[in-house]
């Protein structure tokens, strides 16, 4: 495993991880799901990632990464992630543009790239998405996130996170003030209907558990009056 892995290797480790291959075992059905391929395709490539001994792969159950694959696949979300970051903060591209850009270019970049672009970015914590950023030994900052949609009324959350596969729904969100930072407030919520209506920047909002799909928050917990 001296050699830089394949573009193709490096897209199945971050598909495992991805999936949540560090604590459980991932079925093919879902690694071919992830990546949009056919699934006896996904069986002969785990097959040759465990040989190389990226993954521990069981046939019937799935895969799951050796401390090798995690490496590997933390190296290439570090790069995708300061990539994003590089597009958006110093070529000013829109959020939802730049995951694309980052899939094609993340497999290029070279180790010493990677150390310029997260020195010129002052080592940054965060992708434009909120995504934690791996530090450059590999460690990767757990949060407990909750789907907006999980909230209810009364509660008031601070988005963290937006995934950033749907571009159009990132320039929706964008529009709507529904980005990282962002504090939201949730006002009522109809089980009928599944329709929430939240306040987002001042200005109301009403949208369905889909419509806030991807993203995730926190609760921000009321002051102790006793503080006072």
């Amino acid at each position: 495993m001296a050699e830089q892995p394949s573009q193709a290797v490096q897209d199945y480790l971050k598909a495992i991880h991805r999936l949540g291959g560090v604590d459980r075992v991932v079925s093919p059905v879902d690694i071919a799901n992830c990546l949009q391929v056919k699934a006896p395709s996904v069986t002969g490539m785990l097959k040759r990632l465990a040989d190389a001994g990226w993954i521990g792969y069981t046939p019937g159950a799935g895969a799951r990464l050796t401390p090798a694959g995690l490496a590997e696949a933390l190296r290439v979300i570090r790069r995708h992630r300061l990539v994003e970051l590089f597009l958006t903060q110093v070529l000013k591209l829109d959020w939802s543009e730049v995951d694309a850009e980052a899939e094609a270019l993340e497999h290029a970049i070279s180790p010493r790239l990677e150390q310029a672009l997260a020195e010129y970015l002052g080592e940054p914590l965060e992708d434009p998405h909120g995504h934690p950023i791996p530090s450059s030994t590999g460690e990767l900052r757990h949060r407990n996130l909750q789907r907006l949609s999980d909230f209810r009324a009364g509660q008031t959350v601070i988005v963290r996170e937006a995934q950033d596969d749907n571009p159009a729904r990132l320039r929706h969100w964008r529009e709507l003030g529904l980005t990282p930072g962002a504090t939201v407030q949730v006002l009522h919520y109809q089980p009928l209907d599944d329709l929430f209506e939240i306040q987002v920047a001042g200005g109301l909002i009403r949208l369905g558990s889909e419509g806030l799909a991807g993203l995730r928050g926190e609760l921000i917990q009321p002051r102790d009056s006793s503080d006072d």
